[in-house]
């Protein structure tokens, strides 16, 4: 590994749109069926698929192949409880809480149920508590590091987990990293929606989805010494003609809003953390080496989606357990052409498969990108 360039796989958030990721990492294990990728970090959705990939004792191919299975098999009863008993009851304590001033209601930690996802994780990563099969490869000498990205709700401080061999603890402002043996709850926590998912206590502090506050979605990679690095959003890259196309034409319904908002905190970054580093990258190979002040160019691939994921969520929207299909659309989910914040929940077969099938071809189509990404790691 050491005379090999340093991969490293970035994966980001948006909820059930993760599985693309997938989609995306199955042509390049094609590509390259051999392939270790020593560095992986994961936030929010892209965190459970980094641990997945991370967990898992074989090359890429063969860990994209059973990640790709899990997202086929997942439903939404996987991730939370669909009940109609549950969702209204979830939904009145948070009405009673914020009709009674806080008074009343104080029970309620999300808008959803997430303990079938724990459960389900459990099963997936064959364990009920600390990830094993990250310190067998790493014991192996087939992973550096893999890290798992969350927010202190108490402090405000971006944590991100490190689990890696020689890996020196960073100090940001705002953001710091903490070297641990990474357990189901960082997953859990990692993955935490703000408000609809509860958050988990990790040594007495609460901690939810690090992609809130998450600036620099490319740091915990550089930190870990990444020379290279893939970096898979989940965002549709909209030109300026469909950038002016409204979504909607009366007043925005709170599913409009919390969709725009939800993108701005995990998605938006990413694009503007790849040209900043671009932008380093030219600079550096201006200067003289010496001049460099200890920094070095890090080639960066940004693998996005050719079709918008929101606006093809709406094919599927009859699909939905009748509960959470009534309480979506009292969010106003019908009343956009590209409900974002109904694509977070769709763990539905259907629309997997389409991500799955979408990130495939696009990661084809930029197969000389991805030659060059795994040049000298094949």
């Amino acid at each position: 590994m050491a005379e090999r360039p340093r991969l490293a796989i970035v994966l980001t958030g948006g909820g059930a749109r993760a599985a693309y990721q997938a989609g995306v990492l199955h042509a390049v294990g094609k590509l390259c069926p051999e392939l270790r990728v020593p560095i992986i970090t994961g936030t929010s959705a892209g965190g459970i698929n980094a641990v997945q990939l991370a967990n898992h004792p074989g090359p890429l191919s063969s860990a994209v192949e059973e990640l790709a299975d899990l997202w086929r098999a997942v439903r939404f009863e996987d991730v939370f409880r669909t009940d109609a008993p549950t969702l209204s009851r979830n939904a009145s304590r948070w009405l009673l809480r914020l009709s009674t001033a806080g008074r009343l209601g104080g029970g309620v930690r999300g808008l959803l149920d997430t303990s079938p996802l724990r459960r389900f994780l459990q099963r997936a990563l064959h364990t009920t508590d600390r990830i094993a099969g990250i310190g067998h490869n790493l014991d192996a000498g087939h992973l550096r590091a893999v890290s798992l990205t969350t927010l202190n709700y108490a402090t405000g401080q971006t944590v991100t987990w490190v689990e890696g061999r020689d890996v020196e603890p960073w100090i940001r402002p705002q953001r710091v990293a903490r070297l641990t043996r990474l357990r189901i709850d960082h997953v859990m926590a990692s993955a935490a929606l703000p408000l609809i998912f509860p958050a988990v206590n990790i040594a007495g502090s609460w901690y939810g989805d690090g992609g809130v506050r998450l600036t620099a979605p490319l740091s915990p990679a550089l930190h870990l010494g990444a020379d290279r690095i893939l970096a898979i959003s989940t965002r549709y890259p909209r030109s300026p003609g469909e950038a002016e196309e409204p979504e909607i034409l009366d007043y925005p319904p709170p599913a409009q809003i919390t969709g725009k908002l939800l993108n701005a905190m995990f998605l938006d970054l990413l694009d503007r953390d790849v040209r900043h580093l671009e932008r380093i990258n030219r600079l550096l190979r201006k200067l003289p080496a010496a001049e460099h002040e200890g920094m070095r160019p890090v080639d960066a691939l940004l693998i996005r989606p050719s079709q918008d994921l929101g606006r093809l969520v709406a094919r599927f929207e009859s699909k939905l357990p009748k509960g959470l299909r009534y309480l979506t659309r009292g969010l106003g989910t019908r009343q956009t052409k590209s409900p974002d914040f109904l694509s977070l929940l769709m763990f539905q077969r259907d629309y997997v498969e389409a991500l799955l099938e979408i990130g495939e071809r696009d990661a084809t189509a930029r197969r000389r990108d991805v030659e060059r990404w795994v040049e000298g790691a094949c």
